[in-house]
């Protein structure tokens, strides 16, 4: 899992985004939620741990999950659960994103971060609200040794968004809250608190801890009433980079689903002074988990922060910039955008829960790997048994290639794309539709079949699952490297070949037909020439 906040320059390198669906607000009932972990140094693997029993007495290290510093040990529990990515055998699922906030609450001595965090709660938790004790406990128990974070918490019936944030050096433990959010809405965390006033008296729908309030009362963060009281402005106040770097995305997000939105445009671009987005919205119309995984592929489309937009997108449209995230020019500092996707990705989950199949079944880790704009989500039962050898851990790193690690593979298809984008992405979406679409005809069937085998021998079931897991995996990045041979070929030295009838054309004696010379277009032309002048021009 990647650290996901740092600072460059004066703003924030941002990254990792999640978003949330209640059961209500997706087509088929399922409880949807996604998340993109963001780093430049994260390899896209798949972490498994089977279920197992202990005893009496165990202990667990604890290991800091960006840099395996040792922390320390916690007492081991008697039986874990089997964790599969980010999602457990119950249907559980847990995701995050970093927003530091107050660095005086930093803990250095805290015993268990943030990533630890969510993959012990996996291991130890049933649903999302034993999850969210879990988690607390831990670090009231251990202390809190990371910054501020925000976590998406679902099971097959619910979805919370908790935010936590250490109490200083000298108080072991955290500060938190979690939201449950009602079952026909939406939301989304993007690296920037996004829980305002907290509904203390529902206690149905809202946990915290009951010192949220006096911690910022003593570090003079608040000083106002309880029912006045924002986690967000007191733990993690509004900046520049906050608002266009992070909440940029959710609203991105939200106004798909919402077209009141816009007028959070000012607020977004950094206007603090501006009334904040709320943490859910209720969509108007529901979200399949295709529609959670193209949004995941956003690149503020349609709106004026679009960044095929500008010069910096170069002749063929490409929607990334690469870092630093901001540069300077005749001494002023600009920016470059931050969208949902991103270059620097490791790996791209949806977990899907769903309530009305057994457990073996219900839970789906559609997971990809690298830029989520060129992922292809595979299904990954949350039951299975063994990882597929294209996610496996130890095949490849990020020092060594391989050629059936599907986040190398995908990671060549995409930094060839980068150079023509507006002409490969077409060949990349088609290859992407045709194995997602697929998937999702498939699934019906898996299920059902599965079913019948679990009502004769779960052992059986799960092995059918696996089977099917790790097998459509591999073929996904086995397919995955035939286009990028095609690309290689179709776009090599910056020409097209002609196709016809899904083959490169051939003159009448079998010899390669002449390929296009596309060239440019005239945007780009015409900021050569006004860069130029007339050194370029022929003349008559």
């Amino acid at each position: 899992m990647a650290t996901c906040t740092a600072l460059l320059t004066g703003m924030k390198a941002l990254a990792c985004t999640g978003l949330l669906v209640g059961k209500n607000a997706s087509v088929d009932g399922s409880v949807i939620i996604s998340y993109a972990a963001d780093s430049h140094s994260l390899y896209g693997e798949l972490y498994r741990w089977p279920a197992a029993n202990w005893p009496k007495g165990a202990m667990f290290d604890v290991m800091e999950w960006d840099t395996g510093k040792p922390l320390g040990q916690i007492a081991q529990v008697e039986h874990t659960y089997s964790v599969i990515g980010n999602m457990n055998e119950h249907q559980v699922a847990i995701t995050e994103s970093t927003w530091g906030g107050r660095h005086e609450l930093a803990d250095p001595n805290g015993g268990i971060d943030y990533g630890s965090l969510i993959y012990i709660a996996l291991q130890r938790s049933k649903t999302a609200r034993e999850a969210v004790k879990v988690m607390t406990d831990l670090v009231k128990e251990y202390g809190y040794h990371s910054e501020g974070e925000t976590f998406s918490i679902a099971d097959k019936n619910e979805a919370w968004i908790m935010e936590m944030i250490g109490k200083g050096p000298k108080n072991k433990g955290a500060v938190w809250v979690a939201i449950r959010i009602p079952d026909d809405c939406i939301a989304a965390h993007a690296n920037q608190s996004r829980i305002q006033q907290i509904p203390f008296d529902d206690k149905e729908n809202c946990l915290y801890s009951p010192d949220v309030v006096s911690v910022a009362r003593e570090f003079g963060f608040y000083k106002g009433t309880d029912k006045d009281f924002s986690f967000a402005k007191a733990y993690n106040p509004y900046d520049f980079s906050g608002l266009r770097g992070c909440e940029a995305r959710v609203w991105s997000f939200f106004r798909k689903y919402d077209k009141t939105m816009d007028k959070y445009t000012d607020f977004i671009k950094g206007d603090a002074t501006k009334e904040p987005m709320p943490v859910y919205i209720k969509p108007d119309r529901k979200l399949s988990v295709q529609d959670v995984q193209n949004c995941m592929r956003d690149h503020y489309e349609g709106t004026d922060l679009d960044m095929t937009k500008d010069v910096g997108a170069g002749p063929y449209k490409v929607p990334y910039r690469w870092r630093p995230m901001n540069f300077k020019v005749d001494g002023k500092t600009y920016l470059n955008e931050r969208a949902i996707a991103t270059q620097q990705t490791g790996f791209i989950i949806t977990p899907q829960m769903r309530s009305w199949l057994p457990d073996e079944i219900g839970g789906i880790l559609w997971f990809g790997v690298d830029d989520a704009d060129m992922a292809v989500f595979t299904p990954l039962y949350s039951s299975m048994l063994a990882s597929p050898e294209c996610y496996r851990v130890g095949n490849g790193d990020m020092y060594n290639f391989s050629w059936t690690s599907a986040f190398w593979i995908h990671n060549w298809v995409a930094n060839m794309a980068y150079s023509k984008y507006s002409f490969m992405i077409q060949d990349i979406r088609k290859v992407q539709q045709e194995l997602e679409n697929s998937y999702k005809e498939t699934i019906p069937a898996i299920d059902k079949a599965a079913q019948e085998l679990l009502t004769k021998s779960p052992a059986e079931a799960r092995k059918f699952l696996t089977w099917f897991s790790t097998s459509t995996a591999d073929q996904a990045t086995e397919r995955w490297k035939k286009l990028g041979e095609y690309l290689l070929v179709k776009y090599i030295d910056g020409n097209v070949k002609k196709e016809e009838n899904g083959e490169f054309k051939r003159n009448p004696y079998g010899q390669p037909e002449s390929p296009d010379f596309p060239g440019y277009d005239e945007t780009y032309y015409r900021s050569i020439v006004a860069s130029v002048g007339s050194r370029l021009e022929v003349k008559e």
